[in-house]
């Protein structure tokens, strides 16, 4: 089983929100929906920016971890380095 950590963003340099989950797509749609976190209905942060995939839960969760204690600019630089135009990444997890 596979376990993600994941970026998602209101727009280009916007509202950025990370989290970790075991089901990416449905996770993404969820917040796409409106059914996420509190924070990403508030501001509306629907676009999946940058993900990367974990072996156990417990390394996901200690990635989200780290990554949310990082300064904005290197979580901006981080989705840059895979993502440059920030494309919402939901549309290719399933190819």
């Amino acid at each position: 089983m596979a376990f993600y950590v994941y970026i998602m963003a209101s727009q280009k340099i916007g509202t950025l929100y990370t989290g970790h989950t075991d089901d990416i797509a449905y996770r993404t749609w969820n917040h796409r929906e409106g059914r996420g976190a509190a924070f990403t209905r508030q501001h509306s942060v629907k676009r999946l920016v940058w993900y990367e995939v974990h072996e156990s839960r417990e390394s996901a969760k200690t990635r989200e971890y780290q990554i949310k204690k990082w300064k904005r600019a290197w979580k901006i630089r981080l989705i840059e380095e895979a993502n440059p135009d920030w494309r919402d990444l939901y549309f290719t997890l399933n190819q």
